[in-house]
């Protein structure tokens, strides 16, 4: 699907490692790159402007809750989720079918699509690929992703291999119901991205992955169906299996991966985006990623007194101006000043990171220093009440 607005290039690579610029309409993203949740077309408690501060250049959005609530007809009339967000930046929508399958109520999963029960309201409503296609097109983002189905972590291998086959008989779906519509209309200009299945087993990664790709030419394409209860060694062996048979390219998004360690982990094997709700849930409950401690809990007594920032090392807005005392009371009290507090310092950890892993991927010091990094991380973490 060679679209005029889209390209990827490689700056540089350190073994799997890779340093790249993937241009959308809405600007560039230099990858690795960590992309902000913003579910409900909002990153929770965090204006536009406050995410750009961070650093983060495109930011996604959930097809299912946009469906359910506000509808996604009555955005696309209100301008589609760049204007109804206020986000000039690039946007990438998922299809809606991971929550489909774990946070709605399922009555039929079939061929044609997925009947489910709304969690707000208990209605009634089918997800077909073709609709969910349509419904990513209304809200105009510009990277959609075909609709899937995501088997839990640790199912068994025929349940794995009959959503494999249902996966790709919905891209098939999808694709024809994207390209239909770009024939319509040249506004706006999206790409679709498949997504590939397989939990963790190797060979059926492997034939999906290539019956994917000989689907056609793909200008990007996620890997779903990780990091949902696997054990991480599992998942590391995955992304190793899957690296020979990928197009190098093309962007590869990693779906909801974003704790620290992980993105590092997954960065080594040749992955560019990530995304995770982890550093806003984080947040919300008082937790903070720093450098030489890992994952801290800032409600713990021991900081009651700590005048130091968050995490000495970083240079966003909350560790330049507030200390560890001060959040531990906010984050003790539930007070909403805290719970942004800590998601712009957390979001700007991991923003910061990707950075950092793309500097050293580019000089050529990926390898020993993301050894070193995740040393002093994990060892800090482990230390750490």
């Amino acid at each position: 699907m060679p679209l005029d607005a889209f390209s990827f290039c490689l700056d540089g690579t350190e073994g799997p490692a890779r340093a790249g610029t993937f241009q959308t309409p809405h600007g560039p993203v230099h990858t690795p790159a960590f992309m902000p949740v913003g579910t409900q077309a909002t990153v929770k408690t965090l204006t536009p402007e406050e995410v750009h501060a961070l650093g983060a250049s495109m930011v996604l959005a959930n097809t299912y809750h946009l469906f359910l609530r506000p509808g996604h007809e009555l955005i696309r009339d209100l301008g589609g989720l760049h204007a109804f967000m206020r986000w000039d930046g690039p946007i990438l929508t998922d299809s809606g079918g991971f929550q489909v399958f774990s946070l709605a109520r399922i009555n039929k999963v079939q061929d044609e699509g997925v009947v489910f029960q709304s969690h707000i309201d208990g209605s009634r409503h089918l997800f077909t690929p073709e609709g969910v296609v349509e419904i990513q097109r209304a809200l105009g983002a510009d990277v959609i992703m075909a609709f899937d189905e995501c088997p839990p972590g640790g199912a068994d291998r025929k349940t794995v291999a009959e959503a494999n086959q249902r996966t790709l008989l919905w891209l098939q779906r999808c694709r024809e119901r994207f390209l239909s519509l770009e024939e319509e209309s040249s506004t706006p200009e999206q790409l679709l991205f498949p997504v590939l299945q397989g939990n963790i087993f190797g060979d059926l990664r492997l034939q999906q992955a290539r019956d994917v790709l000989a689907m056609g030419d793909w200008m990007g394409l996620a890997i779903g169906g990780l990091s949902v209860g696997e054990a991480k060694e599992e998942m590391w062996r995955t992304l190793e299996v899957m690296d020979g048979v990928l197009p190098t390219d093309a962007p590869r998004y990693l779906m909801g991966v974003g704790y620290p360690h992980d993105l590092i982990r997954a960065v080594a094997r040749g992955c560019d985006l990530f995304d995770c709700v982890a550093p806003t849930r984080n947040a919300r409950h008082g937790t903070a990623w720093i450098e030489e401690e890992g994952q801290v809990n800032l409600k713990h007594t021991r900081f009651k007194r700590d005048t130091l920032p968050v995490d000495p090392a970083c240079d966003c807005y909350t560790c330049q101006r507030f200390d560890r005392a001060y959040l531990r009371h906010l984050s003790v009290a539930n007070e909403w000043l805290g719970h942004r507090l800590l998601t712009i310092h957390n979001l700007r950890f991991l923003v910061s990171l990707a950075e950092r892993a793309r500097a050293r991927i580019l000089e050529g010091s990926f390898g020993s220093w993301s050894e070193d990094w995740l040393d002093r991380y994990e060892k800090g973490g482990k230390s750490s009440p």
